[in-house]
């Protein structure tokens, strides 16, 4: 999962700033790297690194990123790997100049790359997607055959693409001399949506991820991409729209919901924070329903992205709600970190229990997922180590059986604490004296009520039915090999090397 952002201010002021600020809103969706490129009078300005936003930008990089019009990236590692090499927003010079950042996942990346190759002449520097995705876009620009190009050509370049690409993505270009560019996969399965501001010179234009960037920057919202369309918006103030994709599909990934994306968001017009309160709400009824002698003396979050959820299943049961946990902010989020070893070490450097709110009580503790199971595992000791007397646990969402193909890096099937396991066996897996998970219907109620016109969601880490219609076992097969942690450790080590190597040790 990553954040993407691109940005046109007609009054000709830098967008450096701007970009790096919204980078920082959404630093949620990736932690391992950051990058900005910038457009002034026909050439680029780039800075990219490893690290977080305030790290990889210092004041002389920022001084060097000249221009009225840009788009930025923050990254985290995919399946694993967090090569500095991989990076983004990626570049090529042919045709015409053209950066992006992408967000998502190409299911048909290796064939793609193959055909860049043999077919298309293009050459491959990374194992990234994204740069397949650009070299992709590129090919079929240059079908376009002038010299300058408009809108029209970018929109029938994204229709090449959506021809060729599978998978889910959200993607923002920029080129020189036009301006910046923004497509969403035809299943809408990447959010990205487009604000604009008024200004004494005109209109500002942005892209984001998430529009709580877009608001934090005084843009107003205008509209969520619809799946398969693209959006043009020019040097001078101008924005174009086209639906670039035969036979779109409204399906955005529902995990957004439950985990990835700020409370304050709202994506394809529907709150986050109201669809994370109703699944507190829907989970509560079920405790009701299925539990009705409980003996739960307190409902605790494990922050942050369950709090909401916590707290209406806390009013909802009439249980007294209480903050058991203190987070500490600087420790990255531990899902998306690669490797067991980092993932299971960072669980206690980031939270720390108060002894008191755990002592002889028997406590709900409720989270927005349950993965691997080694978090939740190492925080149900926690609880029993600040003296509680029964530890319940109850996850927000349904049991992730499934691997995640189109964005989100979930660990390979075989490393999913829920695959091939019933509740009770996930419960004694972590340590939890009761396990209590959200049923996907209700999960799909909860989120499809923010709206109507939104039918469909992809919930295939749940249900293990995929969107787009052409996952195979072989295909699954091929991501547990890549995904597994004992394959990503030794991947990470060769990387280690080949730094090595081009650093000249």
């Amino acid at each position: 999962m990553c954040g993407i952002v691109g940005i046109v201010s007609v009054s000709q002021t830098a967008v450096n700033q701007e970009i790096y600020d919204a980078l920082t809103v959404l630093q949620h969706r990736g932690q391992d790297a950051a990058g900005i490129v910038t457009c002034e009078n026909g050439r680029f300005f780039q800075r990219k690194a490893n690290g977080m936003v305030k790290d990889v930008f210092r004041t002389r990089h920022m001084r060097d990123l000249y221009g009225n019009m840009g788009i930025g990236h923050v990254r985290y590692p995919t399946a694993g790997s967090s090569s500095s090499a991989e990076s983004q927003p990626f570049y090529v010079n042919s045709p015409y100049g053209i950066a992006m950042g992408h967000n998502g996942n190409l299911t048909n990346a290796d064939e793609l790359s193959e055909e860049l190759f043999q077919q298309d002449l293009r050459h491959l520097n990374t194992n990234s997607d994204s740069e397949v995705l650009l070299n992709v876009f590129a090919h079929e620009l240059m079908q376009q055959k002038k010299l300058a190009i408009d809108y029209n050509d970018v929109f029938n370049a994204v229709k090449g693409v959506h021809k060729r690409a599978r998978g889910g993505y959200a993607a923002v270009g920029i080129i020189p001399g036009l301006g910046v560019f923004a497509f969403r996969d035809p299943f809408a399965l990447r959010p990205i949506v487009v604000g604009k501001r008024q200004t004494e010179f005109g209109t500002d234009y942005m892209v984001a991820s998430e529009s709580v960037a877009l608001v934090s920057l005084g843009f107003k919202i205008e509209k969520d991409l619809a799946p398969g369309e693209a959006v043009v918006m020019t040097e001078n103030g101008q924005i174009f729209y086209e639906q670039c994709a035969e036979n779109p599909v409204m399906t955005p990934c529902i995990f957004e919901f439950v985990y990835f994306a700020r409370p304050d968001s709202m994506i394809d017009n529907i709150s986050v924070y109201k669809s994370r309160l109703r699944m507190g709400e829907k989970l509560a009824e079920k405790i009701q329903r299925e539990w009705p002698d409980n003996d739960i003396d307190v409902v605790m979050p494990i922050p942050d992205t369950s709090r909401t959820s916590a707290l209406e299943l806390a009013a909802k049961l009439g249980k007294p709600y209480r903050e058991g946990f203190m987070k500490n902010r600087y420790i990255g989020r531990t899902f998306i970190m690669p490797g067991q070893h980092l993932r299971k070490k960072s669980v206690r450097q980031k939270l720390n229990p108060i002894d008191l709110e755990f002592e002889g009580k028997n406590v709900l503790l409720v989270d927005d997922s349950i993965v691997r199971g080694t978090t939740s595992g190492e925080i149900v000791q926690m609880a029993r180590e600040a003296g509680a007397k029964k530890v319940y646990f109850a996850s927000a969402a349904p049991a992730v059986r499934y691997p995640y193909v189109y964005g989100i890096d979930m660990p390979s099937a075989s490393e999913l604490v829920a695959n091939n396991k019933t509740t009770d066996e996930v419960a004694e897996f972590i340590g939890a004296d009761k396990l209590i998970y959200q049923d996907l219907e209700d999960l799909v109620d909860a989120v499809t009520f923010g709206n109507s016109k939104v039918k469909m969601f992809d919930t295939s880490c749940f249900s293990g039915i995929y969107a787009t219609g052409d996952i195979t076992p072989e295909y699954l097969a091929s991501l547990d090999t890549a995904r597994n942690d004992s394959a990503q450790s030794v991947k990470n080590e060769i990387s280690k090397e080949t730094v090595g190597l081009h650093n000249g040790n």
